[in-house]
């Protein structure tokens, strides 16, 4: 059974009758330290945790990520780095399931089999690497499974239900669902009920798959999603990194204040 730490989570989150909650920060934000320290700190209250590789051509995140993404860059991270931020996290006792997100080229510079191998050795439980698509990706998701790691099939609104069957199908613990077109960070385009009445749509297909619910998901719009499987933030947990730095206040204190209060808005 792959990934058996994130599928015993979205387990332990329907029985306490509430979403899974997913965080997402970039790696190397504003420091290495830093990442491990808000990662260690945030993960009393996440239920997982999503760790993105910092990149200079982002096509689908927003400013806020960007943002955070050149402040890693410009400090001179690189991709191996990532490796020793999760092998440290995972010492923690009950660590967080963890989920790497980032773009293809970076996994086939590194080299595929090379990466894959580098994840299972320190434990990361999922990738979601966002310009891979079904089914282009189905041969990469294989190399995952046999290495234990869950690949995160993505699924967008303008994904029509046969594709999403086909999607489903080939997934493994979870899918993640794209709440509208555009950027992360982008203000909702429409209203919370009417992404919900699309993701109710998406779980008759296979009531048994985790179905999380990203883009949009803020602390002011998360209550209005407990009915779905998981919850990603991001965008917002990022703009607090660039809030704390430019008041210069305790980046780790804040992003535990913020994971705290959105949880709490869920449970």
């Amino acid at each position: 059974m792959i990934s058996n730490s994130i599928k015993d989570t979205f387990i332990n989150c329907r029985k306490e009758n509430r979403p899974a909650l997913l965080t997402y920060i970039v790696a190397g934000d504003n420091n290495i330290n830093s990442s491990l320290k808000i990662l260690k700190t945030i993960s009393k209250h996440a239920d997982i945790l999503e760790l993105g590789f910092p990149h200079n051509t982002p096509i689908g995140d927003g400013g806020q990520i960007q943002t955070s993404s050149y402040r890693s860059i410009k400090n001179g991270f690189k991709i191996k780095q990532i490796f020793n931020i999760v092998r440290k996290y995972k010492k923690i006792k009950n660590p967080k399931p963890i989920i790497l997100m980032g773009y293809f080229n970076m996994i086939y510079q590194y080299g595929q089999k090379k990466f894959l191998k580098s994840c299972k050795k320190v434990g990361v439980n999922g990738l979601i690497v966002v310009d891979l698509p079904w089914p282009e990706n189905l041969q990469f998701a294989r190399e995952c499974k046999k290495n234990k790691i869950t690949f995160v099939q993505l699924i967008a609104p303008t994904t029509s239900k046969e594709r999403m069957k086909k999607i489903i199908k080939d997934s493994h613990d979870m899918c993640y669902y794209i709440s509208m077109l555009g950027t992360t960070g982008s203000k909702l385009k429409n209203t919370p009920n009417k992404i919900l009445f699309s993701y109710k749509k998406i779980k008759k297909l296979d009531k048994f798959k985790n179905i999380v619910i990203g883009f949009g998901i803020t602390k002011k719009t998360i209550s209005r999603f407990k009915k779905a499987d998981g919850l990603v933030v991001g965008s917002q947990l990022c703009e607090k990194i660039t809030q704390s730095l430019s008041n210069r206040q305790n980046i780790v204190t804040n992003l535990n204040k913020m994971v705290y209060s959105l949880k709490r808005r869920i449970s």
